[in-house]
C-alpha cells in the first residue's frame, strides 16, 4: 500500500456538464505514488506551503486509471459550501494540492459483481472498468443513475467497454427523460427491487455502492430486506 503523499497540481481542463456537475483534469507536478482502483484524494484548493497545516479539503473518487501517473481526473457535483467555491474559483490554469492514495473501496477481479453508482458516485468505479480487458474472466454487471441522460457523462466508457468486455454488462437509470428498455435504460431512480430482477444470484455477487448518502444508506436497507448478506454489501461512503 502506498504511503499517502502531497502533490502539487495544476488545473488542465475543467468540463461543465450542465446541472452543476463537472470533471476537472489536473497536472501533477510529479509522479503520483501508486493506487488501486475505487482510492480516493483529497483536494484543497487554498494555498498550501509544506510543512504548513493541511488546509480545508474535500474526499474525491479518483477517475483515472491507475496506469497513467501523470494523470489525475476527478468529477463532482455541486453539494455545499466547498464544492461551490470550486465551481466559482477554479479555472484552467489554477493550483491545487491532493493528497492521496486513500481507502479501500477496491474490487478484487475475482467473483462476480454488481456495481451500483448514482451520479458522479460513477467515479469509484471508472479506474476499474477503464482498466478492464477481454482478458477478464470476471462477470462485471453496472447499474448506472442519474437526473438525466446528459448526466450519464461516463456513459461512453461504459459503451466502450460493453463493446470490448464481453462479461460487462449495464443498466441506466435515468429520472427525467424518456426510456427504453430495448436500451437497457430505465425511467426512475435507482432500486433495489429492478436491479435483483435483472442479475442472477447463483454466484453470489459481491455489491459495491457509491453515491449519494441517502442513495447508499436505501438501497443497503432494500438489499438487506431482499436477503442480501451485510457482508456481500461493499458502500462507498464518500460525503
Amino acid at each position: 500500500m502506498s504511503v499517502p503523499q502531497k502533490i502539487r497540481c495544476v488545473i488542465e481542463r475543467i468540463h461543465d456538464h450542465g446541472g452543476h456537475v463537472y470533471s476537472i483534469d489536473l497536472k501533477p507536478e510529479r509522479q503520483l505514488p501508486q493506487f488501486r482502483p475505487g482510492q480516493f484524494l483529497h483536494l484543497a484548493i487554498d494555498p498550501y506551503e509544506p510543512g504548513d497545516f493541511w488546509p480545508e479539503s474535500r474526499v474525491f473518487s479518483i477517475a483515472s486509471n491507475p496506469a497513467d501517473r501523470n494523470k489525475l481526473s476527478l468529477t463532482y457535483s455541486v453539494v455545499g459550501s466547498f464544492t461551490k467555491r470550486m465551481e466559482q474559483t477554479l479555472k484552467v490554469g489554477s493550483v491545487a494540492w491532493v493528497k492521496l492514495p486513500y481507502g479501500d473501496f477496491v474490487i478484487d477481479k475475482t467473483g462476480e459483481v454488481v456495481l451500483i453508482a448514482g451520479g458522479t458516485g460513477i467515479t469509484a468505479f471508472t479506474a476499474f472498468l477503464d482498466g478492464t480487458t477481454s482478458k477478464d474472466d470476471q462477470k462485471v454487471t453496472l447499474f448506472y443513475g442519474a437526473r438525466n441522460r446528459d448526466l450519464l457523462i461516463f456513459s461512453p466508457l461504459v459503451e466502450r467497454k460493453l463493446k470490448e468486455v464481453e462479461k460487462i454488462s449495464a443498466w441506466y437509470f435515468i429520472e427525467e427523460g424518456q426510456t427504453n428498455e430495448e436500451s437497457h435504460t430505465i425511467n426512475g431512480r435507482l432500486s433495489a427491487e429492478i436491479i435483483l430482477q435483472k442479475i442472477h444470484l447463483v454466484n453470489n455477487p459481491v455489491f459495491f455502492l457509491s453515491g449519494p448518502p441517502a442513495m447508499l444508506q436505501k438501497l443497503t436497507s432494500d438489499l438487506l430486506s431482499h436477503g442480501i448478506t451485510a457482508d456481500s454489501i461493499k458502500t462507498d461512503a464518500w460525503e
